[in-house]
């Protein structure tokens, strides 16, 4: 089903490890949250891999090195290699090359992952505009990134020197919360040059082509926690796609998400790359057009302005028959229907 026409999440009578070759797994919000591991997340993935299934790792957040990330998730239990991490470090050098000769200079505004993928595109990363470079790469630097740096870029940008974003995501999440992204941190330079970046990272182009040449996936399945990359992403490369609940996005914010955010498969947490997934059903009974959606024991549907749901069973199963009942509900659109009561009766 496309991502114009998505009106519920779709079912699967396969585990889908088993339905699909290879998981495109998002690593912040899915796998771990600031370092730690998320629950379940290590005994999934190793369940999954034992299954025949393919893990790639693929990830907005341009601080760290592959070889870093490899080893971080070893490290929790989750073996890897280098290899199996694309990152969105790897995607904007690479768009980069594109358009500048080989040995050019570029002024750095992030980690060591920026670095490296830089000079593995034959580039060569500088620090200062005084090095003469012939573009700007800004990628998430860390929490402790000196405000320096951000000067840095803002004076080359201003210089006229093309200027290339590795991703743009507001927020990434943190043991304390969530906290700004290097999308903030690209403003900041937007605001002081008035300049718009290239940007590689997901939901756009680039950061597709760079998994797909990667990893020569054939039945991927894009795994992640945000609506506005991992989701928008898979749909806008016509990849279907899992919504996990351990990271940014809600409940709420799935009901009311418009097409191009609408996923697959939705789950609690990694578990779901392990089993099929339920049917959403027209319901023969009930209030609302159709009857509703049903779903496990629960039936949701519309009533005036808002979303009901009746019955009982997994909180999961809730959710799916809500999502079909909103969806459906606001078409094409975003769905602006109150939720609350009806997700706190499920238990979400």
């Amino acid at each position: 089903m496309s991502q114009q026409t998505r009106t519920r999440p779709d079912a699967s009578t396969r585990a889908l490890r088993e339905a699909y070759d290879t998981a495109l797994l998002d690593l912040d919000g899915v796998v771990y949250a600031g370092g730690e591991a998320i629950a379940h997340a290590v005994d999934a993935l190793g369940a999954a891999r034992q299954g025949g299934m393919h893990l790639a790792y693929v990830t907005n957040n341009a601080l760290r090195t592959p070889d870093a990330v490899a080893g971080h998730l070893t490290e929790l239990g989750v073996p890897a290699e280098a290899g199996d991490v694309i990152t969105s470090a790897q995607a904007v050098a690479r768009l980069i090359a594109d358009q500048i000769p080989q040995g050019a200079r570029v002024l750095v505004v992030g980690g060591d992952g920026l670095r490296v993928a830089l000079r593995e595109r034959g580039l060569v990363p500088v620090e200062s505009t005084d090095d003469r470079p012939v573009a700007v790469a800004q990628g998430y630097g860390g929490p402790d990134m000196p405000w320096a740096r951000l000067a840095e870029a803002s004076y080359a940008v201003a210089r006229g020197l093309p200027w290339f974003a590795s991703n743009t995501d507001l927020t990434i999440p943190s043991p304390r919360g969530i906290a700004p992204g290097n999308g903030a941190a690209v403003e900041v330079v937007r605001i002081a040059t008035g300049a718009e970046p290239q940007v590689a990272g997901k939901p756009l182009p680039p950061m597709h082509r760079e998994t797909i040449l990667r990893t020569g996936a054939e039945r991927p399945l894009v795994v992640g926690d945000r609506l506005d990359t991992d989701i928008e992403g898979a749909n806008a490369g016509g990849v279907d796609s899992l919504l996990v609940l351990t990271g940014v996005t809600d409940a709420a914010q799935l009901l009311a998400a418009a097409p191009k955010y609408r996923p697959t498969y939705v789950d609690a947490d990694l578990r779901g790359l392990l089993t099929g997934q339920p049917e959403v059903r027209e319901a023969t009974e009930g209030s609302g057009a159709g009857g509703g959606f049903a779903c496990g024991g629960w039936t949701a549907s519309v009533r005036g302005e808002a979303l009901v749901i009746d019955g009982e069973g997994a909180a999961l199963d809730g959710l799916r028959a809500l999502c079909a009942a909103a969806w459906t509900h606001a078409g094409d659109g975003e769905c602006g229907l109150d939720a609350d009561k009806a997700l706190a009766r499920v238990g979400l």
